[in-house]
């Protein structure tokens, strides 16, 4: 090694002497320090050494200073020298032709290599090779294939080294079709089972996902060294083959070969999944032991590994320790903190990166826009996109995409429009990321688009395009094309991904389509637990409660752990129609076990299953216990209290609310209005509908006008109710006029409820309500003819009655009875009981309230239909199903009729038990002779 020192001396001696020492001192010369080789150079043309050189009609001077120039990148000295060439006429042979090449393809000067490679009067497979070598270590592929090809057809053979080029262009083009013709030359040639060529082609093969193939070069190799064994594992661990690549790095410790930090750095990249952490570590300890804990592409791979799975702590210790750090390490580091959801960590770390003086990239500049993404203000987005702007690289698809899915996570959808339509390039994941951002956001209709014209542009959607094409389908409720989204996946060959097994499920449920989620869900060799709480919640969204609870033990069998979104399905579902407490409670329990009670969303779930199921009282505790409210928690508890008649409750827990700071939205605002509504608050309804609009600036919707109309329509002001719909800035639909029908029934007010009916059935015509409704205040009317007509109606139209059922649950099975049920098994004693409290309620004072019965019967023939109604029936199976004194719940599908609630009043003063009744529109806690909505109902 000629060392700086020694340059410096002899430099001095020459200028002292008055001449440049060549032919003797480079005789000596195998390799310069770099700072020597520089001033070697400089030297050398200062003292036109070059010229003497030529007069000498020796070359190696200049091969030796071309080389040196080529080592140390120095263009512009070897431009120099090139120059000096050509003036003093020196002839241009292979071997100087060949070193000019080198020196010019190893600075990345391709224009000045193909002029020199076009002036060579002949060339050698040396000659070929630079070029194409040059091509490929500078990411000049396809050229690099191209003069493959032209080599070819000059009748020229490359050796080993250029075909591990080609291979090299071929793989990272990942062109298998060339990569194929090129291992037949290969074979031709006969290097087909060489070392090094034999390697080129594994990683070929590996980076055109043809693993067999390139396992059966890799076990037809007549010498493995550790690059071979390097390529297969990489290999396998880059195309997802874990386990693969683990067991053949073993191999290669039993054969004695031993890793370089190339291996390790890809058994590392195999042991990103936190199934395999435990084998990262040990692979970590092995690194420690050779010592190669030092070397920057393994201290990369261990902080890649820490981060993908999830362990930042570890990522950060790594990275810190590290003493030599380039790009790659940092991107690493930033990309763990942004997949983690640390945001400000990894701005932090950008801006530590600046200062280290390490020049960002595009995949720098991309997970900071990530990690944008994930803070609350979307002025810290806009001032990166701005210096994003700055560094030039804001049309790099991978940039322009996080700048797109940055944009869409804020919903500034304008901005990310705009980026997209600017972009001068894009991929399938910048296509994907536009349509996400419009699903996010609710523009179903958009994201549709943009699929089709994706399909126009020939761009070929992958899984994770598909799962958001669904999304927008499901938000629309599109079954019919979510069904030729699925078609278009399975032809695409991407059914079996768990990702898009979720978003079917969640399309088809979310369409009503039950059983063709469940068909999907089936159809799952391993559904994860994304895919188990699609299902639960497709079924309890549909009405399905007992289905989803069903679902949720198998997966308890199956020992897949379900997540904060899987307990609040499976809450949903013991809030459903037909609830189910005990179970609700038991649920509660695995939750406390699990941990995730303190989550938000589950904490939101426990309050509205238990004010669902009748105890209000508990959905109160777990509300008061909640650490961190959102306003889910508070529209729970608000809407809780208003179902459950506790309207002062509702109230105060509204104004309590807005004192911590959280502003109500439209949902809140349902709450406090029904809660009005339930126990006569007319005034105060009003002034919140006002405080709404003018506070809170809330257009009201449909649900919010159904309330106004119930408030004063419920209190007896129907003239008032209908001039309200009429001024109503909006065209009243079914809901709003279905409310007004409901008050007319109540206050017997048959000509507006006739004209409410007309309405609804204008509107929807299959609705069943409407009929039995203005059937139900004609009976009330004794227009017996004009109940028939409507009857009559509602038969030549297809329409069909709902039946009225009741469930109530003992020890855990839910029960269910119709009117003069005689189907349960314990029959006879729930008749025995009823004949029993009809006598005890008439010594109390009950009497029949036959007006309810809407048939026109005799008298008697009324009472018998009066005391076998659906709720009579299930609670008396609740009084001889239960202990003395213990509280009975009950749920009716429909308005609990006003004998009904009459005679639970009489239940429930005379055995002295709480009964809680559920129907359609409320709760009614019964205790002592008395109802807890004060009769006003």
């Amino acid at each position: 090694m000629i060392t700086t020192t020694s340059i410096t001396r002899l430099l001095y001696r020459s200028i002292i002497g008055g001449e440049f020492p060549t032919q003797a001192f480079i005789n000596r010369v195998e390799r310069f320090e770099p700072l020597a080789g520089k001033q070697f150079i400089s030297g050398a043309v200062r003292y036109s050494v070059l010229q003497q050189t030529c007069n000498n009609g020796d070359t190696k001077t200049y091969a030796v200073l071309l080389q040196e120039c080529a080592h140390l990148n120095d263009l512009a000295e070897g431009k120099r020298i090139h120059s000096s060439i050509t003036v003093t006429g020196h002839p241009l042979d292979n071997f100087l032709g060949n070193n000019l090449l080198s020196m010019y393809t190893k600075s990345g000067s391709f224009v000045d290599a193909r002029q020199v490679f076009d002036e060579m009067p002949q060339r050698n497979i040396v000659t070929w090779n630079a070029m194409i070598a040059g091509y490929a270590r500078h990411g000049h592929r396809r050229e690099a294939l191209e003069f493959f090809r032209q080599m070819l057809q000059a009748g020229m053979v490359t050796d080993e080294v250029g075909f591990s080029s080609v291979l090299k262009a071929c793989s990272s083009l990942a062109e298998l079709k060339q990569g194929k013709q090129v291992h037949t030359h290969v074979i031709k040639a006969g290097f087909g089972f060489g070392v090094a060529v034999g390697s080129s082609l594994v990683d070929m093969y590996a980076k055109c996902l043809c693993l067999l193939d390139a396992r059966i070069v890799f076990d037809r190799l007549s010498e493995r060294n550790v690059v071979s064994w390097t390529s297969m594992i990489a290999g396998y661990a880059q195309n997802g083959y874990a386990e693969e690549a683990l067991e053949l790095f073993c191999q290669m410790q039993w054969v004695d070969v031993e890793p370089n930090e190339f291996t390790f750095a890809s058994v590392l990249a195999a042991s990103t999944s936190q199934s395999a952490m435990e084998t990262g570590k040990q692979v970590q300890a092995h690194i420690v032991k050779v010592g190669f804990e030092s070397a920057v592409s393994v201290g990369n791979a261990l902080v890649t590994m820490y981060a993908k799975c999830e362990q930042v702590e570890d990522a950060c210790k790594v990275f810190d320790k590290m003493p030599e750090r380039d790009t790659v390490s940092w991107n690493a580091m930033n990309v763990g903190y942004s997949q983690s959801g640390y945001a400000e960590e990894a701005l932090g770390l950008f801006c530590a990166m600046q200062e280290a003086g390490t020049k960002p990239n595009r995949v720098t500049l991309a997970s900071v826009l990530k990690a944008c993404a994930g803070l609350t203000e979307l002025e810290y987005g806009a001032q990166f996109h701005a210096y994003v702007i700055k560094t030039g690289l804001e049309l790099q698809v991978c940039v322009g995409t996080a700048l797109v899915d940055m944009y869409g996570k804020f919903g500034a959808m304008v901005n990310s429009s705009k980026i997209f339509a600017n972009m001068s390039e894009r991929n399938v994941v910048s296509w994907t990321a536009m349509i996400a951002g419009y699903v996010q956001n609710t523009l179903s209709e958009e994201a549709l688009h943009l699929f089709c014209q994706m399909q126009v542009a020939g761009i070929k959607p992958n899984q994770f395009t598909f799962s958001s094409v669904l999304g927008a389908c499901a938000g629309l409720k599109a079954l019919e094309q979510g069904k030729q989204i699925h078609a278009l996946s399975i032809k695409a060959g991407f059914e079996t991904y768990e990702s898009l097994g979720s978003a079917l499920i969640t399309m088809y449920v979310k369409g009503g389509n039950t059983s063709g989620a469940l068909e999907v869900f089936s159809r799952m060799s391993e559904p994860d637990f994304v895919s188990w709480t699609a299902m639960i919640a497709g079924f309890a969204l549909n009405g399905h409660g007992a289905e989803a609870l069903k679902l949720f033990c198998q997966m308890h069998r199956k020992r897949i752990k379900p997540n904060e979104f899987t307990f609040g399905s499976v809450l949903g579902a013991c809030a459903a129609q037909a609830p189910a407490v005990e179970i609700g409670k038991q649920v509660h329990a695995c939750i406390m076990k699990s941990g995730y009670e303190s989550a938000v969303c589950v904490a939101s779930a426990l309050v509205t299953m238990y004010a669902k199921c009748g105890s209000i009282e508990a959905a109160n505790k777990v509300f008061e216990k909640m650490r961190e409210r959102d306003i889910v928690c508070w529209n729970a508890m608000i809407t809780g209290y208003a179902q459950h008649g506790c309207a002062k409750e509702a109230l105060q827990l509204f104004e309590q609310m807005q004192q911590s700071g959280m502003n109500p939205d439209r949902i809140t605002f349902v709450g406090v209005l029904s809660a009005c509504s339930h126990v006569g608050f007319v005034d105060e309804g009003r002034s919140f509908f006002s405080s709404m609009i003018q506070d809170y600036n809330i257009t009201p919707g449909a649900e919010h006008y159904a309330c106004i109309v119930d408030l004063i329509g419920r209190a007896g002001h129907l003239d008032e109710a209908i001039d309200f719909i009429n001024k109503m800035p909006i065209e009243a639909d079914a809901m709003v006029w279905r409310t007004l029908l409901s008050a007319c029934r109540v206050h017997g007010n048959v000509e507006l409820g006739k004209h409410a009916a007309e309405h609804i059935l204008e509107l929807e015509p299959q609705d069943s309500a409407a009929y039995v409704l203005l059937s139900n205040i004609y009976s009330a009317a004794g227009r017996w003819d004009d109940r028939v007509k409507v009857r009559k109606l509602m038969e030549g139209r297809g329409v069909k009655k709902e039946t009225g059922y009741t469930w109530i649950e003992v020890n855990g099975k839910v029960h269910t009875f119709v009117a003069r049920d005689r189907s349960h098994s314990h029959t006879t004693e729930i008749y025995s009981m009823l004949e029993l409290l009809h006598g005890q309620m008439k010594v109390a004072g009950y009497v029949p309230d036959t007006n309810f019965v809407l048939h026109d019967v005799a008298e008697e023939q009324k009472e018998y239909f009066l005391f076998h109604h659906s709720e009579k029936l299930a609670i008396a199976f609740g009084i001889i199903s239960t202990p003395p004194r213990t509280p009975i719940q009950i749920v009716k599908n429909l308005r609990v009729c006003g004998d009904c609630h009459n005679a639970t009043k009489f239940i429930s003063k005379i055995l002295e038990r709480e009964i809680v009744v559920r129907d359609a529109n409320r709760f009614h806690h019964f205790r002592d002779g008395l109802c807890s909505c004060g009769d006003y109902w």
